[in-house]
C-alpha cells in the first residue's frame, strides 16, 4: 500500500515516477513466541495510515472474539492470516505485507518465532537487507533471540534492529532497557557483522514505533520507522566483482539474442569484456536492454537483457563474469547447512543441489560440526535433525562455479532437496570451496619410515632438500631456465629432480584439464612428488604456470615452507607472446582456449616470491646464477 500523496490527484504521472524511483527496503520482524512481532508491523502499517478503513473496521470486530488485545484492536490479527495462528495467538507461516512512506518502499517478512518454525524464519530472512529482533522486556534474551541472531548473521544480513518491546510491562524502565542490551551486546560479540541499534517500545501502545510517544522521555534515538527510512542497505554492497546468472536466452526474432538475467553483484558497462562460465568464451558486452530503453550501466538488483558483439554459446544456468575475475569452482565445498527436512540427515545419503547453476547431485559428506546457538559452542554430530544448523562438507557429481556466502548471497547459496519426495530439506551458505588438498587419507594408511635419515643424505649429497617452484606466464621462459639450473646442479654433483609442466601433463597429470579446479589439482599432484623428492634428500624443480596465489600458498604448506623456494618469472606478455612458438597466445584471443592465463584467465602475480627474474632482459645464465645464489644463501646447497 502506499503513502497519501497530493500528486495523485494532481499528477498522477508525476507520483508514480515519484514512487519508482524510492529505494526497497527489504526487513523482516523475528523473536521469541509471543515478543510481539505481528502487533509490531500492525502498529507500523496503523500509526503511518496504510491500513484501509474496511480492513481496520475488520480487525476491530475480530478483535472483540479472537484478539488479545484487552480493550485495543488486536493489530497482530491483520498478520495473523491462518485460522490455527488465530486460534493459538502465534505466528506459524512467513507473511509478507507491502506498503511505502514519502521517503522509502517495505516489504516485510512477519516470520514465526517458535523454534519448531525455525526454516520458515529462514525462507523469510533470505532475502531481507535488514532484521528486527524483538526481546519481550520481561524475559529479556531468550533462547529464540540467539538462534535468530545467528541466522541473521549466518545469511549476511548486516543491518540489524534489537526491538526491546512491551516496555508499558515494565513501567518503560530505562534501567531494564541498558540491562537487557548489556546482555545481547555479550552474546552478539561472537556473531560476524553484527552492529545492533537498540530501541525501547510498546507495539501495543505505539510508543517509538512511528511516533515517539509520551512515555520514553529518555531515549534520544530515532523511532523505528525513522530508522527504517534513513538506514543506509547500500552500505557493503559489492559493485567491483561483476556476477550474472543467465536465466534466459532471449531470440525473438533473427536479429536479436539477448541473455536475460538479475545481476547480483558488480557493475557493467557496454563494451566491458565478460567471459561466459563454465565454458570460459569470452566476448564484450553490446547493449544493456531493459523494458524501458538501453542503459549505459547497471548495477546489482537490476534486472537486464545483455547482448553481445559475439554469437557464443550460451545458456540457461551459466554465469556472466567480468574477464579476469572469476568465481570459485570445485566439487567439494564446505557450507553452514541449516536442516529443513522432518526426516534426519545422515552423511552420505544423495540429494539434489539447486544454485545458480542448475541442478547436480550431491551428497553431504560428512559433519564437519553442529552449532549450539545457545551457548555458540561447535559440537560434533552423526546426524541433524529439524532446524539443525551445521557446517558440512558437501560433494557434488560436477564442478560447480560459487562466490563465498559472505561476498556474494546469491551465487554463494543453494537448497538441498529430496530427491523422493521433490521437498527442500536443507539450506545452505558456501564458505569455501574444498579439493583434494583438503582430503585426510584412509586412516587405515601409515606413513613408511625410510631407514636413512636426512643427516646421511645431507653429507652423502652436498645438499640440503627444496623444492625450486618456477611460475609464470606461459612463454616466460621457466622450462628453459629449469633445464639450465638442472643441467647446472648436476654439473656441480648434485642430484636433483626436473618437474616440468608439459611432462607432468603427458604423465600423471594426463587426466586434468585445464580449468582452475584442474591447475590446482596439477599443483597438487607435482607438490606431493616433490615433497617425497625432498624426503629422499633431493632437490626438486617444478616448472608450472600456477596462476592462482592462493593454491600456491597450498603448496607451500603442503611442502613446507622451510623447503619452499618460489621463483617468479615475470616476463612482460608482450615478450611471451612474440616467443609463443605453438600460436597458443593467438588461440586464446580468437576464444579457441578458454581459461588461458594472462588473456582468459588471471594470473594473479606473486607479492611476496622468493626471488623475481625477467628473461626479457635476463640471460638464462644470469638467471640460473641467481637462483643458485639464492639457494646458497639460504643453505640448500654447500660446495
Amino acid at each position: 500500500m502506499s503513502h497519501q500523496s497530493e500528486l495523485i490527484a494532481k499528477d498522477i504521472d508525476a507520483y508514480l515516477a515519484e514512487h519508482e524511483r524510492k529505494d526497497l527496503l527489504r526487513f523482516l520482524t523475528c523473536g521469541s513466541v509471543d515478543d510481539g512481532k505481528s502487533t509490531l508491523i500492525g502498529r507500523l502499517l496503523h500509526d503511518s495510515k496504510m491500513i484501509y478503513e474496511d480492513t481496520l473496521a475488520s480487525l476491530e470486530a475480530d478483535s472483540t472474539t479472537q484478539g488479545s488485545a484487552g480493550d485495543h484492536v488486536d493489530l497482530a490479527l491483520l498478520m495473523d492470516g491462518l485460522k490455527a495462528e488465530r486460534e493459538q495467538g502465534i505466528t506459524i507461516d512467513v507473511a509478507y505485507r507491502y506498503f511505502s512512506t514519502a521517503r522509502r518502499k517495505f516489504i516485510i517478512s512477519d516470520t514465526p518465532g517458535h523454534e519448531q518454525y525455525t526454516r520458515n524464519m529462514v525462507t523469510g530472512a533470505s532475502t531481507c537487507q535488514l532484521a528486527i529482533i524483538l526481546i519481550d522486556a520481561r524475559h529479556g534474551v531468550m533462547a529464540q533471540t540467539k538462534r535468530h541472531s545467528f541466522i541473521a548473521s549466518l545469511l549476511g544480513i548486516r543491518n540489524v534492529v534489537v526491538a526491546i518491546n512491551k516496555m508499558d510491562l515494565v513501567d518503560y524502565s530505562a534501567e531494564r532497557f541498558h540491562e537487557i542490551k548489556g546482555e545481547y551486546l555479550a552474546f552478539a560479540k561472537e556473531l560476524e557483522q553484527i552492529d545492533p541499534y537498540f530501541i525501547p517500545m510498546s507495539a501495543l501502545l505505539g510508543d517509538n514505533v512511528v511516533d515517539k510517544g509520551d512515555n520514553l522521555e529518555w531515549f534520544d534515538g530515532a523511532t523505528l520507522m525513522e530508522h527504517l527510512e534513513t538506514v543506509d542497505v547500500e552500505a557493503g554492497v559489492d559493485l567491483e566483482h561483476f556476477r550474472m546468472p543467465v536465466q534466459m536466452v532471449s531470440r525473438p526474432n533473427l536479429d536479436f539474442r539477448g541473455f536475460c538475467g538479475t545481476i547480483s553483484n558488480g557493475v557493467i558497462r557496454p563494451g566491458d569484456e565478460v567471459a561466459s562460465l563454465p565454458s570460459g568464451v569470452t566476448s564484450t558486452v553490446d547493449r544493456i536492454v531493459t523494458f524501458d530503453g538501453d542503459l549505459d550501466f547497471a548495477g546489482p538488483g537490476r534486472a537486464v537483457t545483455l547482448t553481445l558483439t559475439d554469437e557464443i554459446d550460451v545458456s540457461r544456468g551459466d554465469l556472466l563474469v567480468k574477464v579476469g575475475d572469476l568465481p570459485l569452482r570445485s566439487d567439494r565445498f564446505e557450507a553452514m547447512l541449516v536442516w529443513m527436512g522432518e526426516a534426519a540427515m545422515t552423511p552420505g545419503h544423495q540429494y539434489v543441489l539447486q544454485s545458480v547453476n542448475g541442478t547436480s547431485n550431491a551428497t553431504v559428506e560428512s559433519i564437519v560440526h553442529r552449532v549450539d546457538v545457545n551457548t555458540m559452542e561447535r559440537v560434533a554430530a552423526d546426524e541433524l535433525g529439524l532446524n539443525d544448523i551445521a557446517t558440512c562438507l558437501i560433494a557434488s557429481d560436477r564442478e560447480l562455479l560459487f562466490d563465498r556466502y559472505g561476498d556474494n548471497r546469491q551465487t554463494g547459496s543453494f537448497v538441498l532437496i529430496d530427491k523422493l519426495t521433490n521437498a527442500t530439506v536443507g539450506a545452505g551458505m558456501i564458505q569455501s570451496a574444498k579439493s583434494a588438498w583438503d582430503r585426510a587419507p584412509e586412516e587405515t594408511l601409515t606413513r613408511q619410515v625410510s631407514g636413512i635419515d636426512a643427516a646421511e643424505r645431507a653429507i652423502r649429497y652436498g645438499q640440503q632438500p627444496c623444492t625450486v617452484l618456477l611460475t609464470g606466464l606461459t612463454a616466460a621462459g621457466k622450462s628453459t631456465i629449469a633445464t639450465a639450473l638442472e643441467r647446472e646442479l648436476f654439473d656441480r654433483g648434485k642430484v636433483s629432480l626436473r618437474l616440468d609442466g608439459e611432462n607432468i601433463r603427458m604423465g600423471i597429470s594426463r587426466d586434468l584439464g585445464f580449468t582452475a579446479q584442474e591447475r590446482s589439482e596439477n599443483l597438487r599432484r607435482v607438490s606431493e612428488v616433490a615433497r617425497i623428492a625432498n624426503s629422499q634428500g633431493i632437490v626438486a624443480i617444478a616448472a608450472l604456470v600456477a596462476p592462482n596465489a592462493e593454491v600456491r600458498g597450498r603448496a607451500r604448506e603442503l611442502i613446507g615452507s622451510d623447503r619452499f623456494v618460489e621463483v617468479f618469472v615475470d616476463t612482460p606478455i608482450e615478450v611471451c607472446r612474440q616467443r609463443d612458438p605453438e600460436g597458443m597466445y593467438e588461440a586464446a584471443d580468437r576464444g579457441d582456449i578458454p581459461m588461458f592465463p594472462g588473456v582468459s584467465a588471471t594470473y594473479q602475480r606473486p607479492t611476496d616470491a622468493d626471488l623475481v627474474i625477467d628473461t626479457s632482459v635476463q640471460s638464462i645464465e644470469e638467471c640460473v646464477s641467481a637462483i643458485l645464489k639464492l639457494l646458497g644463501d639460504k643453505g640448500f646447497l654447500r660446495g
